[in-house]
């Protein structure tokens, strides 16, 4: 039995149609991170992602475990990150490569994770690529009032795209706030998992509070519809950045 490490990564998401290969596209940063790193090892690689990402959004932190025969990644682990690094794409940062317990798994392993969506007011050409340009009166004390209604929910039904009434849409939301930084707003969530599509359903939800097209009554009615048709829109995927995923200390060796 091989080794498994786990790949502490980041991505600039913009070009690519999420972090889950696809049949249709090979322009998956899973599949394009495979074929590099079974190119370069010499064996097929197969890496198992620490959650699905949707398309043009971000990682600043990322893992995905893999099982390899070669028995210097770690003895050699810098010269192996330099020869990593220069045959994936500019816009993919492999950052370490962690020796983990045979068990560990990068998706159910994690404790917890978290995101961050941007908003900025004022145009900017250096941050459109990583962040949504909303223009307008946004009530940011408003919408940390339907944060708080977030914290106290566990059924998110109404946040995701996964039509299946056999799916679990329970969720642990640890932490949930909104900020004000300059010319921009910062959304802050953190679970022990999410559902598909759903902080970008949040936001685009969060954000018609704010900007007073629906009341906080109509969001807690939204919540208990337990309907995605009732939310507001998602906002687009490129403000929406997974920043960090936890794990505990007892997995890596």
């Amino acid at each position: 039995m091989h080794p498994r490490y786990f790949l502490h990564l980041a991505y600039n998401g913009t070009n690519y149609h999420g972090w889950q290969f696809q049949l249709n596209t090979p322009l998956t940063i899973q599949q394009i991170l495979q074929e590099k790193l079974s190119l370069l090892l010499h064996e097929k690689i197969t890496l198992i992602g620490c959650g699905r990402t949707d398309t043009g959004v971000h990682a600043k932190e990322y893992y995905a475990h893999f099982d390899s025969g070669k028995e210097d990644l770690i003895s050699n682990k810098q010269q192996w990150l330099f020869k990593m690094n220069h045959c994936v794409p500019k816009d993919i940062s492999l950052i370490n490569i962690l020796l983990v317990q045979d068990n560990a798994n990068a998706r159910f392993s994690a404790t917890a994770r978290t995101y961050k969506y941007y908003i900025h007011q004022v145009p900017n050409p250096f941050v459109n690529d990583f962040s949504a340009y909303i223009y307008g009166d946004i009530d940011i004390d408003l919408m940390n009032q339907a944060a708080e209604i977030i914290k106290k929910t566990k059924d998110f039904t109404s946040f995701t795209k996964v039509n299946n009434s056999h799916a679990n849409h329970i969720c642990d939301i640890m932490e949930c706030y909104w900020v004000r930084e300059n010319d921009s707003i910062i959304f802050t969530v953190k679970a022990n998992r999410f559902l598909r599509n759903m902080v970008r359903a949040l936001v685009g939800t969060m954000l018609e509070v704010g900007t007073k097209k629906i009341t906080l009554k109509d969001f807690e009615e939204i919540i208990l519809s337990q309907d995605r048709s009732s939310a507001g829109k998602s906002i687009t995927g490129k403000g929406l950045h997974l920043v960090a995923i936890d794990y505990p200390s007892s997995i890596f060796i």
